[in-house]
Parts: structure tokens; sequence; C-alpha cells
């Protein structure tokens, strides 16, 4: 990626992926769903002073972007708490709104998890956050993380990293040869 280069972060929270794209050159835009989320990331950007960076409240299953309008899009644990056809829904929209030539990358827990203290950990919280977010946690598990996503997403995957004792994985691929023309 160039600098200048368009980035959307998807569920983007408090904005720190946001802005550390911005720092990085790229015009970077963020958007969550939860509207206490993006007053966070706005009340952040004044302290940030970037000028290249915009947020705006919007669901990740329905993108408010043209198609192919960015030139990456990323999403940081956004994924793992939410239901399989939600988990597609916003694979789906990513790869929508990201040019042919694009970047998608995805971090989120592995799948497996390790057997370490690490992952133990992370289950109990999984466990304690309850209610449709543990729900979608078990069935991101069941059916195979993000190793299944992209193979169901038709995305090739370009480079894999495995992070904090495992039980992260970090993910980078484009759109499938076979997934345009």
């Amino acid at each position: 990626m160039n600098a200048g280069n368009k980035v959307l972060d998807v569920c983007c929270g408090t904005g720190e992926q946001v802005f550390e794209y911005a720092r990085n050159g790229f015009t970077a835009t963020g958007i969550d769903i939860a509207s206490d989320m993006i007053k966070t990331a706005l009340k952040n950007k004044i302290k940030h002073n970037l000028a290249n960076v915009s947020f705006q409240q919007a669901d990740a299953t329905s993108l408010p972007f043209s198609d192919c309008h960015f030139d990456c899009a990323s999403i940081s644990f956004g994924l793992h708490d939410k239901g399989k056809i939600a988990r597609e829904k916003v694979v789906s929209e990513m790869k929508r709104i990201v040019k042919p030539d694009g970047t998608l990358i995805f971090i989120d827990f592995q799948v497996p998890l390790p057997a370490n203290i690490w992952a133990l950990f992370a289950r109990a919280v999984e466990f304690l956050a309850s209610g449709d977010h543990y729900r979608g946690f078990k069935d991101y598990l069941k059916n195979g993380g993000m190793s299944s996503l992209i193979n169901t997403s038709h995305l090739h995957e370009v480079e894999r990293t495995s992070l904090k004792n495992g039980i992260i994985i970090a993910v980078r691929a484009v759109k499938s040869r076979t997934a345009f023309p």
C-alpha cells in the first residue's frame, strides 16, 4: 500500500487502528455500529490532530460506500462475536468496497485456540461477555474461524502471522482471481 491510499477500518471502536493508518499517510475511515464508540473516536481525533481521518456510525453488514471505493479494508476482533451469517455478510461487504487489487486485513482469534494459559484467559473473557457475543464466539470456533471465512468468501490468503502466544491470527488477503473478471 502507498501513502494516500484509502483505508477502511470496520468495527473501529475508539479508532486507534484508524489513527495508526493516518499516521502512516493513508486516508483513513472508521465505522462502528455503536454511537458511543464513534463519539469517543471523534474526541480522540481532536487529540491526535489528524486531517486524513473520518468516522461514521454504520452497520458492518451493510457498508454505506460504493463498490471498489477503498484500497484496503481491515477488521480487528470484529468477527468472532457475530453469528455465521453476519460474519459472512461483513466479509462480503468488505470485499465489495475494496478495489480488485486491494487488500483485506483480518485480525481475530486463531482456530483452534492453542492449549495455553492465554487461550484459557481468552475463553474466560468471551464467556464473561455472555449472550450473543459468547454464542458468536462459540460458533466462530465451531465453524473454523478465519481459515473457513477466507475459503468460503473466495479470498486468496497472501500472508498469515500468529501473534500473542498463538491465540491471535493476522491474515492479509486479496480477492480471489475467480471472484472478479
